[in-house]
């Protein structure tokens, strides 16, 4: 069931409704079907045996965006194998894949949510005023359980990446 949440993120302050099914720790993630940057589907299965970074955000092309896909980059690099980052936004595979270029990165896999919006609804992410993605990071472990869940309160904010480093540590020994 859709559900409305309200007081978990705003905007440079001003209250957000998000729209989805509110998960917790514990929680079995959600299957998906996103498209990545060559516009062919992708599911969860995809990632079978890998503990997963799941950062999602409003849009790429805002500097907050910019700045995290980056910096979660630079950290994929020092990662094993058994890791992935995936940033998950509602832009267009064909600007996710420009942005990828442009921005040298080639360590997180960019997804697309654009046509259903299904996947926001499911992580309890859509911002029913903008129909835009919240600034969350997600962690499951390699059976896809959810161990960490962070919702950036402010979406204008970067998530906070001591903590999901500390986490993802704790997850992937």
């Amino acid at each position: 069931m859709i559900t409305e949440i309200k007081n978990k993120v705003t905007v440079n302050g001003n209250p957000l409704t998000l729209a989805g099914n509110e998960l917790k720790v514990g929680d079995k993630a959600p299957n998906f079907v996103l498209m990545n940057n060559n516009m062919k589907e992708v599911t969860l299965e995809h990632y079978a045996g890998k503990v997963l970074v799941i950062a999602t955000l409003p849009s790429l092309d805002t500097p907050t965006c910019d700045m995290e896909v980056k910096r979660f980059n630079n950290e994929a690099i020092k990662m094993s194998d058994d890791i992935q980052i995936l940033a998950i936004s509602m832009d267009l595979p064909f600007a996710q894949k420009r942005w990828c270029a442009n921005a040298g990165v080639d360590r997180v896999h960019t997804l697309s949510d654009y046509k259903t919006g299904q996947f926001s609804i499911d992580y309890g992410l859509l911002i029913e005023e903008m129909q835009l993605s919240a600034r969350a990071v997600f962690i499951l472990d390699k059976n896809h359980n959810i161990n960490y869940i962070q919702f950036v309160s402010d979406i204008s904010k970067e998530p906070d990446y001591e903590e999901v480093l500390r986490a993802l540590k704790e997850v992937a020994q």
